[in-house]
């Protein structure tokens, strides 16, 4: 796929998801394979400006992380076009504007999906950027407010006209924050109302076959996940390779899942320190464990971690409790197997007849304000 100047491998994205998308995760997911582009979680452009330091560690990255976006929210133009400026200047490739997020804090400053409102003043702040810089210009919204203000199609004819290169749209409202079913007909509609730039699909996707169901169901001209990424780091190598070659991959095996999680952890106090890394990793480690089979003693350990020791001996003594669950090639015996998630917008035609029908999960963090 390619926006204006950014040329990328696959068409697959990484969504910011506020407190996990750091540099740790996204370099994990990169050296799994499949993606595309990943972006940063979502940035205050005042902050940035004020080289705030909570604000230089949001974007902080390195060779192995490229191509990158950073992820900016805001209301003033001026400072969002200063903010592009100062990111084209340290070799950021792509900047999103924040339009979809909901978290009150964020959309009374008339950022986030606030920007959704006033599509006049919006276009105005887009072109102001656009007009500041050469790299790509992006934008991620929702369908709109609430289900009487479906503004998201309006909005693309808006910004393709001032210069934005790439839309990402998130199949549900504001009001409906990750609950409810991702809306295909609405995402088709926004992917109708463009007329040349590309327009990728986000919600829901947790499969490999979810994101085709997507590109086939709207049109989209390629698809974005968080929550999904964050359940299962291979989910962009994955589907990579069922777009291209219609075959499903085998799911990891014990040991690599365990492997991926380590070297996260790793990551997590490369980047963070041994003190903050275990402490983010606390909340990273049972999503990892949720694919692990009977995971209780490991959950109940690894998040009370504060040294790397603790790490390995929470590891280690998981792992021998859960010899007693596993046969002799160390995988989980049949009926402590847990079965693939599939979103509920699937049809049942569309699904593997072993797939349950369950949402993944919001993550603790930033949105239990909302």
């Amino acid at each position: 796929m390619q926006f204006g100047s950014l040329q990328l491998v696959t068409n697959l994205f990484l969504s910011p998801l506020a407190g996990y998308t750091n540099l740790p995760f996204r370099l994990v997911l990169r050296e799994v394979g499949g993606l595309g582009l990943t972006t940063t979680d979502l940035v205050n452009a005042r902050s940035l400006l004020e080289r705030n330091s909570k604000a230089i560690k949001l974007i902080e990255t390195n060779e192995a992380d490229s191509p990158f976006a950073v992820q900016l929210f805001g209301a003033v133009p001026e400072e969002m076009r200063d903010a592009a400026l100062y990111l084209e200047s340290i070799g950021v490739d792509s900047i999103d504007i924040n339009m979809g997020c909901p978290v009150r804090k964020v959309c009374k400053t008339g950022g986030g999906s606030a920007m959704m409102t006033e599509l006049d003043k919006t276009a105005h702040l887009v072109k102001t950027m656009v007009n500041a810089v050469k790299l790509p210009i992006t934008a991620k919204m929702r369908l709109g407010w609430d289900d009487n203000n479906i503004t998201a199609p309006d909005l693309v004819r808006v910004l393709e006209d001032v210069g934005a290169a790439a839309i990402f749209i998130h199949g549900r409202t504001r009001e409906q924050g990750f609950t409810g079913t991702v809306n295909l007909a609405g995402i088709r509609q926004v992917v109708e109302a463009a007329q040349d730039i590309p327009v990728i699909g986000n919600g829901d996707i947790t499969t490999p076959e979810s994101a085709r169901h997507m590109m086939n169901a709207t049109g989209c001209h390629g698809v974005s996940t968080g929550r999904g990424a964050f359940y299962n780091p291979w989910i962009f190598k994955h589907t990579d390779h069922y777009l291209q070659t219609g075959e499903l991959l085998p799911e990891p095996k014990f040991a690599e899942r365990v492997r991926v999680m380590r070297r996260h952890f790793d990551l997590m106090l490369e980047v963070f320190g041994e003190k903050r890394g275990c402490l983010m990793f606390r909340k990273v480690a049972p999503w990892y464990a949720k694919r692990f089979g009977p995971a209780k003693p490991f959950n109940k350990t690894i998040v009370q971690i504060s040294t790397r020791e603790n790490f390995e001996s929470a590891l280690t003594d998981y792992l021998d409790w859960r010899q007693q669950f596993v046969s002799a090639d160390g995988e989980l015996i049949e009926r402590y197997r847990q079965k693939p998630m599939m979103p509920s917008f699937m049809k049942d035609d569309d699904e593997p007849s072993d797939a349950k029908r369950k949402a993944i999960p919001v993550p603790k963090g930033p949105v239990e304000v909302w």
